[in-house]
């Protein structure tokens, strides 16, 4: 096994290069890592779908279980390889031994979508729990994780989704998940988290979030009796940023760096709760 790595040889072109799985910031602070499975052939990926794209990864020091993107690996003959993983609860945890070298991983074997089976909206690029997992909103019980919040850096529209989750979940939403379709509608683009008392529209493309999707993401959180927030990877249209004033509805732009950015006295007061 290489120092950095271990071998990995392609199914397409039969070229071997070294690959190391990367490490995810837990909400507990620990790093986690997708438990490889060791001596399986990864899979050419052909076809994109979100639940494919995610895997629930349990964090060794803390158990809270977690969606983060599968691994993958580029080789230099152009294919994209999804690199199998073990499934859900294989891996390390508190009292349990080491993760296996080996075993059935997701190329050998297809594992439950990551929530036990719920629908995972196609396009909005997160493929968490609808109406997320067991969790408290904020004051009650479970507020911000100490500390700085830890940044994974953005370079596509799932990373951002990714960041607008993982800072909810920053916050106390411990229970994000992706909006159920047939009780809240989707959203005219983008994607719509949820959690206990709040409803974020996140706009992951090159394009302002407008003001219908601020509107709609708006009147959803009206239905449900939460708060509405909304992320954009490059910004608001004048309209949406006239009407967030309006109604107090949080801004907040994504940059590269994976660190939210307040862009309103709302979403400045939204991020300093229960700090």
């Amino acid at each position: 096994m290489a120092r950095d790595g271990f071998p990995v040889r392609c199914p397409v072109c039969r070229h071997e290069q070294a690959y190391a799985p990367p490490a995810f910031p837990c909400a507990c602070g620990a790093p986690v890592v997708p438990p490889v499975a060791h001596g399986v052939v990864p899979t050419p990926v052909t076809e994109r779908t979100w639940a494919d794209d995610w895997v629930t990864v349990r964090c060794g020091s803390c158990g809270r279980a977690a969606d983060w993107p599968r691994p993958e690996l580029g080789c230099a003959c152009g294919a994209v390889l999804r690199i199998p993983v073990l499934p859900e609860g294989s891996g390390p945890g508190p009292g349990r031994g080491p993760a296996p070298r080996a075993g059935r991983g997701h190329g050998a074997t297809p594992e439950p979508e990551p929530g036990g089976g719920h629908e995972v909206v196609p396009g909005v690029g997160l493929g968490l729990t609808p109406e997320g997992g067991p969790g408290a909103a904020p004051g009650q019980g479970q507020g911000p994780e100490p500390g700085v919040f830890r940044p994974v850096p953005v370079g596509s529209a799932r990373d951002a989704v990714t960041t607008a989750a993982l800072y909810l979940r920053w916050l106390g939403y411990a229970d994000v998940g992706v909006a159920d379709a047939g009780r809240d509608g989707r959203p005219p683009s983008g994607a719509r988290l949820i959690a206990r008392g709040v409803v974020a529209h996140v706009e992951p493309s090159a394009r302002p979030a407008s003001l219908r999707d601020l509107e709609c993401a708006w009147l959803t959180a009206l239905t449900r009796e939460a708060l509405c927030v909304c992320f954009a990877l490059c910004d608001f249209t004048p309209a949406a940023r006239g009407r967030a004033l309006e109604l107090a509805v949080p801004l907040f732009r994504i940059p590269l760096s994976g660190v939210p950015q307040a862009l309103n006295e709302a979403a400045r007061a939204f991020a300093s709760r229960g700090r």
